[in-house]
């Protein structure tokens, strides 16, 4: 969906309708959040098939990854509304361009809150489960080998 959202962004946005590229730019923010946290999500997945592969049951894990993959993008783009709708619209990057436009986040300052430390939160979360992880069958890889070696001795 962000792809598509982000293919007709530019076309919608030559309407030059504020409530249609204010739509726009909510579902292109919402979609890639959702993005960014299904990664993370993908993460803590790989981190339970690969370190705590038995005795984990999670009830209604599915349905919880749901609500956590489509709901934290859902609150943030919420905080964004309710202070200020405003914040996205369409920036024209030229005026001599007709297609030059882009809805988005017009405020720099909530660009680099609800995107890019939204993404470096989740890359960060991303980055700690991937070193646990690689730690972990390096450590289950050394048990094996001390293993064989005694075994062939």
């Amino acid at each position: 969906m962000v792809n598509l959202v982000f293919l007709v962004n530019s076309w919608l946005s030559s309407f030059n309708q504020p409530g249609l590229c204010i739509t726009v730019a909510v579902l292109l923010h919402y979609f890639l959040l959702a993005a960014f946290t299904w990664m993370c999500l993908e993460s803590v997945h790989m981190y339970l098939a690969l370190v705590k592969v038995f005795n984990v049951y999670i009830p209604k894990y599915i349905l919880k990854l749901c609500i956590v993959g489509w709901g934290i993008p859902a609150i943030v783009i919420a905080v964004v509304l309710i202070i200020n709708k405003d914040f996205y619209g369409n920036g024209a990057l030229s005026k001599n361009k007709p297609f030059s436009s882009f809805c988005w986040i017009q405020e720099n300052t909530v660009f680099y809150i609800a995107v890019v430390a939204y993404f470096l939160l989740m890359f960060l979360m991303n980055t700690a489960i991937f070193i646990t992880v690689v730690l972990q069958i390096n450590s289950m890889k050394s048990k094996a080998q001390k293993r064989s070696r005694f075994w062939k001795r």
